[in-house]
């Protein structure tokens, strides 16, 4: 046994070797390409510190960002029918829906939670688009009828966050019905004259876009967001004409009158307070008063010391 090649020189690449980085330690921009560091990331709410560009955050992750002090309580949904149509593909369907859920560790493509937003009790939906492109099935058609009748019972707003690429195939006709069921879940609302508030993140298309996700009270979306029914490179191969600069993203949206707002990811639980509190008739927020995400109250800013003798009496 020759032990200065067996053990001496293993020994010593091994203290030399360059060390292998984890790969999830950076993540590369979409839209400049810009490497960015996993903590200044997550720090920025998925948002590229180089260009702005809104990525990819699921809905935990928003929760946690979005509720005081990053608490909330997951409201139940009930379990529809699996695999009602035995569809398959490539793969089947039961399949599939395990590969997601491995992926994501969500159960399904939709989040309901509750808690308050600077002191504010609401009820919030959230759609993950990893999960099978966060496509409508009927559990999603569940997690907003059951979001929208606890909205009523603890008589708060609904904010729903959406991000699809439309009805889930795999559910055929089941998954269509959801469209005018889930009218019924906002007009529930509306009847009982609670807010319903649509955050729209991209994508948003297909069936959702023709229903829930365009009913709200109030619409805003994050920057450069595509929302549409049909995607363009559709609508230009059916009208061969090439459609305007920017067409069916956000901006392109708020400026011909489908929008109310598009706000940035970093601004957006400040404006949702704003809004929330306005429409159920509460006082504006004291900015000194609000939990920031960490759950402690931001400070008050300092008063002025008010001088109790008059300029005069000081001359004198």
């Amino acid at each position: 046994m020759n032990w200065i090649s067996n053990y001496v020189r293993p020994r010593i690449n091994s203290l030399f070797s360059r060390r292998e980085m984890p790969e999830n330690l950076w993540t590369k921009c979409d839209e400049c390409g810009t490497m960015l560091f996993h903590r200044e990331l997550a720090d920025s709410l998925n948002v590229c510190t180089n260009c702005g560009h809104h990525m990819y955050i699921s809905p935990r992750d928003r929760f946690i960002s979005l509720f005081d002090g990053g608490v909330f309580t997951e409201v139940k949904v009930p379990s529809p029918v699996a695999d009602p149509l035995h569809f398959r593909d490539q793969k089947k369907y039961p399949d599939r829906m395990k590969a997601a859920q491995k992926k994501t560790g969500e159960k399904e493509s939709m989040l309901v939670a509750e808690g308050e937003i600077g002191k504010t009790p609401i009820i919030a939906a959230a759609q993950d688009f990893s999960f099978m492109g966060g496509s409508m099935g009927m559990y999603v058609g569940n997690a907003i009828i059951a979001a929208a009748e606890r909205a009523v019972k603890k008589r708060c707003p609904l904010v729903l966050f959406s991000a699809a690429g439309g009805a889930r195939m795999q559910e055929g006709i089941l998954s269509l019905m959801q469209m005018p069921r889930t009218t019924v879940a906002v007009q529930m609302l509306k009847e009982a004259g609670l807010p319903y508030i649509v955050v729209l993140t991209h994508p948003t298309t297909g069936g959702v876009t023709a229903s829930y996700a365009m009913l709200g009270d109030v619409q805003i979306a994050e920057p450069n967001a595509l929302i549409c029914f049909a995607g363009p490179r559709v609508i230009e191969q059916t009208i061969r004409e090439k459609l305007p600069e920017g067409f069916q993203r956000a901006e392109y949206l708020l400026e011909h009158g489908m929008l109310d707002r598009v706000t940035k990811r970093g601004e957006m639980r400040d404006e949702l307070i704003t809004i929330t509190r306005m429409m159920m008739g509460l006082p504006p927020a004291v900015k000194g008063e609000l939990p920031n995400m960490s759950g402690d109250a931001l400070p008050a800013p300092e008063a002025e010391a008010k001088d109790p003798e008059p300029k005069e009496a000081k001359e004198a």
